[in-house]
């Protein structure tokens, strides 16, 4: 089964239900990239008049780790993910609509093949730009993440 927007956002209404409320939507996913949007409404936002900087991690992880999820499910096989770590930069407030897109679904085939052929856990960096409506980039994330070869138990 091939992941489509409306079956993340389904996903997102009942397994993280405060990304789903704060506005967080996939837009877009294929093999190499995926798009997140999400709305500064009264709900997101910070003390600033601008959109809480948890808001925005939701939607830049969402974008890359959709992109993991897609891959595990294509390959067949039992592969836990996490993030390990994350950076964060911010350079505009980020107000209006911001789409957060990620292009490095390639990235994931190379870890989810060497950790299928040896078992031992990969890591690897995906980063997700956001972007508000004027296409002023508001805020780069990049995200640590680690996959492995669930153990048979």
């Amino acid at each position: 089964m091939k992941l489509s927007p409306s079956k993340l956002n389904s996903f997102l209404m009942l397994k993280l239900p405060s990304a789903w409320l704060c506005g967080v939507r996939v837009k877009h996913i294929d093999a190499t990239e995926c798009a997140v949007g999400v709305k500064h409404k009264w709900i997101n936002q910070n003390p600033f008049n601008s959109m809480y900087f948890a808001v925005q991690a939701m939607a830049a992880e969402l974008s890359t780790g959709a992109l993991v999820m897609n891959k595990i499910q294509a390959s067949n096989k039992k592969i836990s993910m996490l993030v390990a770590q994350n950076k964060a930069e911010f350079t505009k407030k980020a107000t209006g609509k911001i789409r957060f897109t990620c292009f490095d679904g390639n990235k994931v085939n190379e870890a989810l093949q060497k950790t299928i052929e040896t078992g031992e856990g990969q890591t690897f960096w995906m980063k997700s730009v956001g972007v508000n409506e004027d296409g002023v980039d508001v805020a780069v994330f990049e995200f640590e993440w680690t996959v492995k070869l669930k153990s048979k138990k």
